[in-house]
């Protein structure tokens, strides 16, 4: 059954604003080459979105022509306003951006380190507020946080995990409390790898395994271009994997015996002092990073051996279950390690499993799961708002207006989507 002509029309300019989002500013000659729509149907949908105010033109192909065929056309940025935060455990890092994902401001503060709703969650609220400011933005249409920990697959919402401070969840309900949002929350570890897929190591893979090192260890599983979480939202949880070369078993509370225990910053570290390595951290990073920079930096063999040979032992673990055929080192440890970390992870893995699996290092590091709440912010705040074209539903904008400020240059979009950020079901209001 053929299509009606307002679904038709409703597919041509969602198909038109993705390619102006990926490619940025085109003519209307571009587009109908990109689409395959005729002349008339290309000057149609560009007239509706112009209308609607999701397109402008931008500029022209060339000094010397002139009519519509020169014109470039842009996304209108200023549409809508979104925001991105990093959450660790000592400390908040937002990012607030435009509707094709230019950041406007950045900010990052270390966080208190209370239990309560008072200080920790005021401070990260109002750094978010700050941000916002700072950018111009207006009402942000889009939140999407980045935490550690495990997402309730059921309702979204961040799990109660040991170990973590209990302002991590009061933050998302101040969140919702204190703006006109959608506020969506993942765990950090899935959208590195989002970031890594979309503009890092994975660009070229559907499938594949972030193994992220940082303060602790994770892993992010896309297997044919879907994120996995699990029953319980909890895959990826290598932690609490038991592993040969350390003492006892993880339980259900700690991962102590886990691989944790070999890979995280603090036994990383002790290793580090083991080889006589020293190096000092910058502002939040995991110390064991800049052991690792410091140790490749001097080409301190021996001890990139030996942590290489405890990170295969993970990923021949992933590889023997998964079968990625790819792994990525994911984290500021990953990143720091570089090529010369990930070439020794490969020769050990590949003496160790019959399976071929090629690892990379990381090309983000701690800045993935900024960048991965930001994609995901960004595809949010779009899917709500280029459906708000006359061809769409007849509802009212979901955005105030705001003056035009078209795109000059607009990042890619992969076509795969590895991680789609949970909903948080909005909290009480007073």
């Amino acid at each position: 059954m053929p299509a009606s002509p307002s679904t038709a029309r409703r597919i041509n300019d969602r198909l038109a604003l993705g390619l102006l989002q990926s490619e940025g500013p085109l003519t209307a000659g571009q587009l109908k080459q990109l689409t395959g729509l005729s002349r008339p149907t290309v000057a149609d949908l560009v007239e509706r979105l112009q209308e609607s105010g999701l397109i402008a033109v931008v500029g022209e192909t060339g000094a010397d022509r002139r009519g519509p065929n020169a014109r470039l056309y842009g996304l209108v940025a200023d549409r809508a306003h979104l925001a991105a935060l990093d959450v660790r455990t000592e400390g908040v890092t937002v990012a607030v951006a435009d509707l094709v994902g230019t950041v406007l401001a950045e900010a990052s503060a270390p966080i208190g380190g209370d239990t309560g709703t008072g200080p920790a969650v005021e401070q990260a609220v109002a750094l978010v507020e700050r941000a916002a400011r700072d950018a111009g933005a207006g009402p942000l249409h889009s939140v999407a946080i980045g935490a550690p920990g495990l997402i309730d697959p059921a309702t979204g919402e961040l799990r109660d995990s040991s170990g973590l401070p209990a302002w991590h969840r009061r933050l998302i309900a101040a969140l919702q409390q204190r703006l006109p949002a959608r506020v969506l929350v993942e765990n950090e570890t899935n959208l590195a790898a989002l970031a890594e897929q979309r503009e890092g190591a994975a660009t070229d893979r559907d499938t594949f395994v972030l193994l992220w090192l940082g303060h602790g260890v994770g892993a992010a599983v896309v297997l044919d271009g879907a994120l996995r979480r699990g029953a319980s939202g909890g895959t990826g949880e290598i932690g609490f994997l038991p592993v040969p070369g350390t003492d006892g078993l993880p339980s259900a509370t700690a991962c102590d015996g886990g691989f944790h225990s070999l890979a995280g910053s603090a036994a990383i570290a002790e290793l580090a002092a083991r080889h006589g390595l020293v190096a000092a951290a910058e502002p939040y990073e995991p110390p064991a990073a800049a052991l690792v920079r410091a140790a490749v930096a001097t080409g301190a063999g021996p001890f990139l051996d030996e942590l290489a040979a405890r990170l295969a032992v993970g990923a021949a673990s992933v590889a023997a279950v998964l079968d990625p055929g790819c792994v990525v080192l994911g984290g500021e440890v990953g990143h720091a390690g570089g090529d010369a970390l990930a070439t020794r992870v490969a020769d050990r893995l590949a003496a160790m499993s019959p399976l071929p699996t090629e690892v990379r290092a990381g090309l983000l590091g701690g800045a993935a799961v900024l960048r991965g709440a930001l994609f995901t912010a960004r595809d949010t705040a779009q899917d709500d708002v280029f459906a708000q074209t006359p061809a769409g539903p007849s509802s009212a904008s979901l955005v105030p207006p705001a003056p035009a400020r078209a795109s000059v240059k607009a990042p890619a979009r992969a076509p795969a989507t590895p991680a789609a950020a949970h909903p948080v079901r909005p909290a009480a209001r007073d």
